[in-house]
């Protein structure tokens, strides 16, 4: 069971939401679709799903051409942020719906119902309808409703945002051993590339209408095949310098000069871009060959354990991650520390040089 996209676009007066893509979805994956808001997630799935027609390309089910099958004839299970349900029947009708269309026998219907209602915590609300249970509620009941169908393809377009946060943990783990255990096709939007990281499976990294790299979420991760991608899988997103290969050397934007150590030392000479996570970034030198920057503090941001602070370095915006709580004064210098081993090299042209020391180790 595949779902393959050959050359798929799409056109809206004019304008190009999604570029030609080229993708392929296995039997029994979870694949996220991991990018900032009007990236193209929910334009790649309406696609999928045969909610839109594209404007090139054609879209295959099962080596099928589908391209312009109707969605109704699909076996195509959608759930969106803004949950949807019918506000005259009760949570358990709400969840049967799908299946009594399909004819399942009434026995069957009850048994996925009670299954799926005990794992969306639903159980006690079976006699309710949607209006008399929270925004939470309602959302797991849409959920609970796509899992009934057994559908073959399933696209969840940022379903947990609603949910509080244990919930939304429990879930991140629990509906991907469904899909994996059913045999689905698992496509799961997101603008968090922490929760891509949770989900697992593969990551599709868009960027205003393009995917920029498809493949295992670790390997996305670790190994970005451009800058786009690199600032897409990191929140906050990636900073960035600007260096120098010399000899043996790599010259950072302060004057610092480190060794050009490993696969470093086999750049050509010339000017690269250095890339590096926020919580790479340091406020003490932990390692001794740690490279120090003079920025200046204009924002910092408590979470409770860590701190977010924002930092100018010659025009330069970065955002750095550090651990615990910390009284600093905005407007100060502040000089803050890199550990090479956690840089990137990108060229001018963005695309991916050299991987970080540690993701290579990883």
């Amino acid at each position: 069971m595949t779902l393959e996209l050959r050359n798929v676009s799409k056109v809206v007066e004019g304008q190009t939401h999604i570029y030609p893509t080229d993708l392929t979805l296995e039997k029994g994956t979870m694949n996220v679709l991991l990018g900032p808001t009007l990236s193209g997630k929910t334009s790649l799935m309406r696609l999928m799903a045969g909610l839109d027609a594209p404007a090139t390309g054609q879209i295959f089910w099962q080596g099928e051409d589908v391209t312009g099958m109707r969605v109704q004839d699909r076996k195509v299970a959608m759930v969106y942020q803004q949950f949807i349900n019918y506000p005259s029947m009760t949570v358990y009708d709400n969840i049967a719906s799908p299946m009594r269309l399909l004819g399942i026998d009434k026995a069957e219907i009850d048994r996925r119902v009670r299954e799926n209602a005990e794992l969306m915590k639903l159980t006690p609300m079976l006699d309710r309808k949607p209006l008399e249970l929270s925004g939470g509620q309602q959302q797991r009941c849409a959920l609970a409703r796509a899992l009934v169908k057994n559908a073959g393809l399933v696209l969840l377009d940022e379903p947990l945002a609603n949910l509080d946060y244990k919930l939304r943990e429990e879930l991140r783990v629990e509906i991907p051993k469904i899909f994996e255990a059913s045999g689905a096709i698992f496509v799961y939007a997101t603008t968090e590339p922490e929760e891509a990281l949770l989900l697992g499976g593969n990551t599709a990294t868009l960027w205003e209408g393009r995917v920029t790299q498809f493949g295992l979420t670790p390997q996305v991760y670790r190994q970005p095949a451009d800058a786009t991608t690199a600032r897409v899988f990191s929140d906050p997103p990636m900073n960035f310098v600007q260096i120098n290969k010399t000899g043996s050397s790599l010259s950072f934007g302060d004057g610092q000069t480190v060794p050009a150590s490993g696969k470093l030392s086999e750049l050509p000479d010339g000017r690269y871009s250095a890339g590096f996570r926020p919580n790479h970034l340091e406020i003490a030198q932990h390692v001794v060959d740690a490279v120090p920057f003079k920025t200046t503090l204009s924002v910092t941001e408590l979470t409770g354990s860590e701190t977010f602070v924002h930092l100018d370095h010659h025009g330069e915006r970065w955002v750095g991650l550090v651990h615990g709580v910390h009284d600093l004064s905005l407007g100060a210098d502040l000089t803050v520390w890199l550990d090479p081993r956690h840089v990137y090299i990108f060229g001018e042209d963005g695309k991916l040089i050299a991987p970080a020391a540690y993701a290579l180790a990883a």
